[in-house]
């Protein structure tokens, strides 16, 4: 099969394209025909090394890449009694979705209805279930309570700026452009302002009378932190979910209780979905969403197999809006 590995860490450059054995199920596995896999952040910074040396991530060299892919089954391992061949099926967080066929765990496999194509199911699994838990687990959001959402326009941003406002809570999402900005405002923001930490912590106070914001949620990490820090009221809550702009920097205890008693996270989303009942819920609640067109994703591109590099230096230099897709067969 085809497959898009690396053997060592670095830019686009690095990439290789490869026909590699086709991977069997083992126990408790099934096999995906995959038809279109998502483009994430995860994927950079694992073609990078950044988590080369984290406990948390496998990063044996040579590797597959991808993290989230949608297609169908075609072979069942022994013991997996709830999946037959020709079911379709998504996943997200099993490395390998660069490629024609991936081997998959059932506790990390959830079912695609009918209507909802394989483009937009493995667009929006991993960036739905991240906003999905983000909006209802961590920051509790509800009818009367206010968040930043950094990078409005991202991906999971504007699924989440959905979440939100779908629970009832004003958003103030940040961007790094007017374009990017419009993009925020049209996902459901009540209002958008840029990255600038001056600029934002005073949109903030002016939203909510000069208290601060219940919730931030960064994205950004080094750029945006302390100003996270200073636009949050007293005993408000500061997730840190990615670092895109750089090393996650060390937060003070002091730091936070100086500021008002705050709170601090920095989740997983792994640790959010570590049973298939809970997986399920949000996978199903995302997807049903989709249809009903309670929740809205464009793709912004699909890109051929042969350009992954292409997508990748878009979204590593911050060019692409959204969420891109990688179409692996034709009917994807």
């Amino acid at each position: 099969m085809r497959a898009v590995q690396i053997d060592n860490y670095g830019g686009p450059e690095v990439l290789r394209f490869r026909e590699i054995a086709t991977p069997l199920p083992g126990p408790g596995e099934i096999r995906i025909r995959l038809a279109a896999s998502g483009i994430n952040f995860m994927d950079i910074h694992t073609r990078t090394g950044k988590y080369a040396t984290s406990a948390n991530y496998t990063t044996t060299l040579p590797l597959t890449l991808g993290i989230e892919g949608a297609g169908t089954v075609d072979m069942v391992g022994r013991g997996v009694n709830d999946w037959r061949e020709g079911d379709r099926a998504a996943y997200c967080i099993v490395r390998g979705s660069y490629a024609d066929y991936a081997v998959v765990p059932v506790t990390r496999a959830v079912p695609v209805p009918d209507g909802l194509s394989d483009r937009l199911a493995a667009a929006s699994l991993f960036q739905g279930l991240t906003a999905h838990y983000l909006a209802h687990d961590v920051g509790q959001l509800a009818k009367g309570k206010t968040c930043i959402v950094h990078a409005g326009s991202g991906g999971i941003a504007q699924l989440l700026i959905q979440l939100a406002k779908r629970a009832g809570a004003r958003v103030l999402a940040t961007a790094s452009s007017a374009v990017k900005e419009q993009v925020a405002r049209r996902a459901g923001a009540d209002r958008t302002c840029t990255y600038d930490i001056e600029t934002f912590g005073a949109a903030a106070r002016d939203m909510t009378d000069g208290l601060g914001v219940d919730v931030v949620f960064d994205s950004v990490g080094p750029a945006t932190l302390d100003g996270s820090i200073a636009a949050l009221r007293r005993c408000g809550l500061l997730v840190l979910f990615g670092s895109n702009s750089g090393p996650t920097p060390h937060v003070r205890p002091m730091q936070l209780a100086d500021a008002g008693s705050l709170y601090f996270t920095r989740p997983r989303l792994a640790h959010y979905i570590a049973d298939v009942a809970t997986l399920r819920r949000r996978a199903d609640d995302i997807f049903a969403s989709l249809l009903s067109g309670a929740l809205r994703l464009d793709i912004e591109r699909v890109y051929a197999f042969e350009n992954v590099a292409e997508a990748h230096a878009a979204l590593e230099e911050r060019r692409s809006i959204g969420k891109s897709v990688l179409g692996i067969s034709a009917s994807a």
